[in-house]
């Protein structure tokens, strides 16, 4: 069974148990992907890697929201947009820790051979394709530059 089908087999789960917050994000998910197999560029099918970077991104926006209900004392609306991450989260693959990732781009580094925090371009850019999935964006970033600099 491939991840889009595990959301929607989720998604059915979801209305039978009346699971509002589950069912809103699957719904979401759902949606995006539809939007992206019928768009002029889509090409009917969607792999998993595509979902996994849509989920990374819906994610991202949802942290985004809800750090600006935070602020503005919303804790009805932070609530229900972490809810939403924590249950979009469950289709990802396992996320690194720190040291893993501390490890991970240690080795990347050492591969590239670089020795400068002027090349901390083309390590990130490596380290965001072959850590796809595992870790957000903007820790591989901070992890490399404190390893360079």
């Amino acid at each position: 069974m491939n991840l889009y089908e595990q959301i929607l087999s989720d998604l059915t789960s979801a209305m039978k148990e009346k699971n509002k917050d589950k069912l809103s994000a699957l719904r979401a998910v759902k949606a995006q992907i539809l939007l992206i197999q019928t768009s002029g560029s889509g090409k009917g099918e969607i792999s998993d890697d595509e979902i996994i970077k849509l989920l990374q991104k819906m994610i991202k926006q949802r942290k985004d929201s809800a750090e600006i209900y935070k602020t503005q004392n919303r804790v009805d609306l932070f609530e229900t947009e972490m809810n939403e991450v924590n249950h979009l989260q469950a289709y990802l693959p396992k996320q690194l820790s720190e040291e893993e990732l501390t490890a991970e781009i240690k080795q990347i580094i050492v591969e590239l051979g670089v020795s400068s925090i002027k090349e901390m371009g083309k390590v990130i850019g490596y380290a965001s394709k072959s850590l796809a999935g595992k870790s957000e964006g903007k820790l591989i970033a901070e992890t490399v530059k404190k390893m360079l600099s």
